[in-house]
């Protein structure tokens, strides 16, 4: 039987995305410093630059895939290849970059003050977050015609509040958010980076303590009167699908080597152990890991196979024999519902 020797889930998880991020860097670094060397903008045009990142190469496929259908030529698209694994050639019709796997806001603020530069609006989308609709382009030309305008989401936080002179804002997120570059960089200079000090109250009982990517700088467009509009939750569920929070089981089954390794991992479930999301993050991802390879082989044709990825049908009894752990609004449905859609529309 294998035996994990560091004592906490959640140091484990930290481990394993440090040591992900090394291994990957050796195929990334050159290009990375290549990139800084020439930083090369995208050519003027009315059309949005939308951009991802990537660290899980069958979901840049998915990805691109639902991409182009919803929207065709209508963005240029710019991918961030943080694995070193992509092909280009799979991607015809966008810039892809490998680059080194720095922090989520690191890389969106080198896209929108460098590559987006001759664009208005610059888009940032999660690679697990799938357009599923062109309307998305309608919103954002609807939005953006008010000047005050600085960003839109389609995907808010929804677990904690911004509360800015008596009234209540839903955190735009940075999950699918559109920002003029005009006002965010040119005039604002600011950064989506995170940031201690959020006191800001939640729906789960504790302040978040911490500012995650574009939280700070949402905050800070409010203060001084801008509009960061959030698309309705009726409206925006037609337009985005998409999991959350995968980069951490991508690691973790980058960081074991056996479906034994990664089961062992979750051999002492006992809540003290757990904190936050990790248990209920990482076995949810790792299903939906299971969709994206279902998706990719319908797509391609060829299967992609990870070895550290237990079978489905494990996991999924994982799931029900811990989800006595889960807080109350971690939803059991969410991925499957998701995973029903992105087979329907495929």
């Amino acid at each position: 039987m294998y035996t994990i020797t560091v004592s906490l889930p959640h140091e484990i998880l930290a481990h394993s995305f440090k040591a992900m991020s090394l291994k990957a860097a050796m195929r990334t670094a050159v290009p990375t410093m290549l990139y800084y060397l020439m930083r090369s903008p995208l050519p003027k045009s009315e059309k949005p630059a939308l951009f991802t990142m990537n660290i899980l190469p069958p979901m840049m496929t998915v990805w691109y895939h639902f991409a182009r259908k919803a929207l065709g030529d209508r963005v240029d698209y710019v991918i961030f290849d943080c694995s070193g694994k992509l092909d280009p050639k799979d991607f015809l019709g966008a810039r892809v970059q490998k680059f080194l796997n720095f922090y989520a806001a690191t890389k969106s603020d080198e896209f929108l003050r460098h590559i987006a530069k001759n664009r208005k609006i610059g888009w940032i989308c999660d690679d697990d977050m799938f357009p599923m609709s062109g309307e998305m382009l309608n919103v954002l030309e609807r939005e953006f015609r008010d000047p005050k305008t600085a960003s839109v989401s389609f995907r808010p936080r929804d677990w904690w509040r911004l509360e800015i002179d008596g009234k209540s804002y839903e955190p735009s997120s940075s999950y699918c958010t559109a920002l003029n570059r005009e006002i965010f960089v040119d005039r604002e200079h600011l950064s989506l980076a995170p940031a201690n000090g959020n006191n800001h109250p939640s729906n789960i009982g504790k302040a978040p303590g911490r500012y995650d990517t574009f939280d700070k700088a949402n905050e800070i467009l409010i203060k001084k009167g801008y509009r960061c509009a959030i698309v309705p939750k009726e409206e925006r569920d037609r337009y985005l699908t998409g999991f959350s929070g995968m980069s951490g089981a991508v690691a973790l089954l980058e960081y074991f080597k056996t479906r034994e390794q990664t089961l062992a991992f979750y051999e002492t479930p006992e809540k003290e152990r757990w904190s936050g999301n990790v248990l209920f993050g990482t076995l949810s991802s790792m299903l939906a890991v299971w969709t994206i390879l279902e998706l990719y082989e319908r797509i391609t044709g060829e299967p992609y196979i990870i070895p550290s990825l237990p079978a489905r049908a494990v996991l999924e009894q994982l799931r029900e024999d811990h989800k006595q752990y889960f807080r109350s609004d971690q939803s059991l449905t969410w991925f499957d519902d998701v995973r029903t859609r992105l087979l329907r529309e495929l």
